[in-house]
Order: structure tokens, then C-alpha cells, then sequence
């Protein structure tokens, strides 16, 4: 098993920035994808990013955003700049053996989420 879970999300005006954090556990090896999915109100689930040993990112997210990992740690970040009020939504940390299943957000093994708002 994998246990994931995310910190770093609050409140912060448009144009701000945050960082997610997300500390992996148990069976998570270094060769495994990770990424993030968010979903705003009343919406569906949204392919953010994800990391394997490049990136990849959502269109609506290229430029503002950067995801990262440190391997000693089993952590992965998401430094979210130029922050927009649809970014808001609940992030969750993500991760799987098969990197497809991120972007199609089918992976194995998701965080609790953290809720990211901004106001504008």
C-alpha cells in the first residue's frame, strides 16, 4: 500500500502563489509516477501534472506551474504561481506504477486532498 498526503493549500489572492507538498509512504518507489488532480465546485476531476522523469502539464496550468520531487524524501510539490480564481479546487496528490494513469486519472493511489482558493 501507499499512503499520500498533501499540505500547503489555503487562501491567497489572485496573482499569488502557493506550494503543495505531498509526502509519500509504504510500498512508493522512486520509479513510480506522481501527480496532481484537482476539482473545483460543481465540476469534474482535472489532470494538473504529473512527474516520472520528465513533466507533463495541462495546457491551463503550463508557465504558472512547476512540479517537482525529491526522491530522498518521497515528496512531491507543486509550486503554483500566477494563481487565477479558477484555479480554485481541492488538490489531490497522486501516484501509480503506469504513468498513463495519471493524466487519465485512474491512478492506484490518491491523497485526501487539499483545498487551494482564490479569491480575486
Amino acid at each position: 500500500q501507499v499512503q499520500l498526503v498533501e499540505s500547503g493549500g489555503g487562501l491567497v489572492q489572485a496573482g499569488g502563489s502557493l506550494r503543495l507538498s505531498c509526502a509519500a509512504s509504504g510500498r512508493i518507489f522512486s520509479t513510480h509516477a506522481m501527480g496532481w488532480i484537482r476539482q473545483a465546485p460543481g465540476k469534474e476531476r482535472e489532470f494538473v501534472a504529473r512527474i516520472t522523469w520528465n513533466t507533463y502539464y495541462a495546457d491551463s496550468v503550463k508557465g504558472r506551474f512547476t512540479i517537482s520531487r525529491d526522491s530522498a524524501k518521497n515528496t512531491v510539490y507543486l509550486q503554483m504561481n500566477s494563481l487565477k480564481p479558477e484555479d480554485t479546487a481541492v488538490y489531490y496528490c497522486v501516484a501509480d506504477a503506469d504513468p498513463r494513469r495519471i493524466a487519465t486519472m485512474t491512478s492506484d493511489y490518491w491523497g485526501q486532498g487539499t483545498q487551494v482558493t482564490v479569491s480575486s
